[in-house]
């Protein structure tokens, strides 16, 4: 049976362009954010209380919100509100920039499935960090709802310069997360995925290490277009650098579960991911302790525990709550054992 949002709110922001839509939910929510009168009615939505925690930090609930939401941070308080453990901003670069020519997003609703091809478009890690410094003084920042960074590499900086301008923001951003994830498989920015690769990836991990004395968590971000063997390369680097967690997955540049002629090029996210995801988190769960946030396809209650049997310790929501919409979080936490 579908809920309130399915039969009256998303019929009307998928009226809209997709990119405009999105713009109009997150312009509502950071006004929300700063009323409280406004952000009382979204508590409703909140799901039942299930601590939990995974790499030293206490989680209210483990469904986080997905980076490429609220790339830009503008709307904390309302995701706390709405019920979210844990959410994670960006990606963020350290310059800020446009992203790709639009149109880049795009629904594909008999599919359940997003396409983006945005390309990091966001403020900038110094704006970013002014910005969460002034919500720090006004006193709204969330208070059990953790927050998550995921930085990214800017589109003009060379790969060879890549380390240096993930540390730039880095440096500005650590103050304002409970943990750091790296992204390195966004499809969108050329030769991003490059850094996935053994020498790349620990070169990179080494040097966040070495800027890191308190041991803030730092994560992985990585691509459901793996190798067996890639993946486990990936796992033998992060095990090697501490690393405290891997999130499977970002996009897919798989687009053979959709019709052809649709759209080319960009990363598909949303049901047509469930089972590459899930078949990624068990291989990582099988193979190490490093613990995983389970993310792709994610649309109920059975393909949230299907990603827990798997060896998820969190899960991370993005097409899902889109489609869905705020009534998903308390439909998964309500069927947990």
């Amino acid at each position: 049976m579908k809920n309130g949002y399915e039969r009256f709110v998303r019929p009307l922001l998928f009226s809209l362009d997709a990119e405009a839509a999105h713009h109009l939910t997150i312009a509502a929510l950071r006004m929300a954010s700063h009323i409280d009168l406004a952000l009382r009615p979204l508590k409703v939505f909140q799901p039942p209380s299930r601590p939990r925690t995974v790499f030293g930090l206490s989680f209210p609930n483990p469904i986080g919100l997905a980076a490429g939401l609220d790339k830009n941070g503008v709307a904390l308080p309302a995701w706390e509100a709405l019920g979210f453990g844990f959410v994670e901003i960006g990606t963020v670069t350290a310059k800020g920039q446009p992203g790709n020519q639009k149109p880049r997003i795009f629904r594909l609703p008999e599919q359940q499935a997003l396409i983006n091809r945005l390309g990091f478009n966001n403020d900038g890690a110094d704006t970013i960090a002014e910005r969460l410094r002034k919500v720090q003084k006004s006193g709204r920042w969330p208070g059990s709802c953790r927050i998550g960074i995921n930085i990214g590499k800017s589109k003009v900086t060379p790969l060879g310069e890549a380390t240096e301008d993930y540390l730039y923001s880095f440096r500005l951003l650590r103050e304002f997360a409970d943990y750091i994830t790296l992204n390195v498989s966004s499809p969108n920015t050329p030769g991003l995925r490059q850094l996935q690769e053994p020498v790349a990836l620990a070169q990179l991990l080494r040097a966040i290490r070495d800027e890191n004395p308190s041991a803030k968590p730092v994560l992985v971000k990585i691509a459901p277009d793996l190798s067996s063997n890639e993946l486990q390369e990936i796992i033998a680097t992060c095990e090697q650098n501490e690393v405290a967690g891997i999130i499977a997955t970002n996009t897919t540049l798989d687009h053979s579960s959709i019709p052809p002629a649709i759209y080319r090029g960009g990363g598909l996210s949303g049901a047509p991911l469930r089972e590459k995801s899930t078949a990624l988190v068990r291989s990582i769960a099988t193979r190490s302790a490093i613990p995983v946030i389970a993310s792709g396809g994610i649309f109920d209650a059975k393909s949230a525990r299907e990603k827990f049997e798997a060896g998820a310790q969190l899960l991370q929501v993005y097409t899902g709550y889109i489609y869905r919409g705020p009534r998903l979080l308390r439909e998964i936490m309500e069927a947990l054992p």
